[in-house]
C-alpha cells in the first residue's frame, strides 16, 4: 500500500540542520514512530508530497528550505511588551518570564493564541520573539517508512487523531 491521501503512514526520521555541522534537531525511533494522517495538512505541504507513493519498508532523505518549513525569519516579529504586562499578584513573574523561556500568549479568554521566546528582560520591557525556533533553517529529513494503512472514518472526519 502507497502512501496517498487518507492514508495513515508511520515512520521514523532524523531532523537535522542542512549544515556544515548537521547538528541533530529531532529524532524519531521505531519505539515512538511519527504516525500522520496523509492530506490533511498535518504535515508541511513539501513533506507529504515528497512522501506520496512512498510504503512500507521505503526510505527518504529529502532537504525542506526554509520557505516550505517554518518560513523566513522576520524581525517584525520580535517586539518589546511592557514588563508590566508580565505582573502576578503585583510582582513581575520571573517564574515564567526569564530570558530563554517559551511562554503562551493568551488572548482575553485565556485561549493560547502564540508561544514567543523570551530574548531579553530590561527594566522597562521584555522582548520577544514570535517566530517559530526553525525559522529561517534549511531542514534535512532522513527516514524510514514503517507501515501505511487505510485511515479510519474517524481519523478522516477528525483530521488529525490518530487511533493506534
Amino acid at each position: 500500500m502507497q502512501i496517498e491521501k487518507n492514508k495513515v503512514a508511520s515512520l521514523t526520521y532524523t531532523l537535522r540542520f542542512d549544515n556544515a555541522e548537521g547538528d541533530i534537531i529531532e529524532e524519531i525511533d521505531n519505539m515512538d514512530p511519527e504516525r500522520v494522517l496523509i492530506g490533511h495538512e498535518n504535515l508541511f505541504e513539501q513533506f507529504e508530497e515528497k512522501l506520496m507513493g512512498l510504503k512500507a519498508g521505503d526510505e527518504f532523505e529529502f532537504i525542506l528550505s526554509s520557505e516550505e518549513a517554518y518560513g523566513e525569519y522576520d524581525e517584525e516579529r520580535v517586539i518589546d511588551l511592557p514588563k508590566e504586562n508580565f505582573m502576578v499578584d503585583g510582582a513581575f513573574d520571573e517564574e515564567m518570564v526569564y530570558e530563554g523561556a517559551i511562554i503562551p500568549m493568551e488572548d482575553e479568554e485565556n485561549d493560547i493564541q502564540a508561544e514567543a521566546i523570551v530574548l531579553e528582560i530590561d527594566d522597562v520591557n521584555v522582548k520577544l520573539d514570535f517566530n517559530h525556533p526553525l525559522a529561517g533553517e534549511t531542514l534535512h529529513f532522513k527516514g524510514n517508512i514503517l507501515e501505511v494503512r487505510d485511515a479510519t472514518e474517524e481519523e478522516i472526519n477528525f483530521g488529525d487523531a490518530i487511533t493506534e
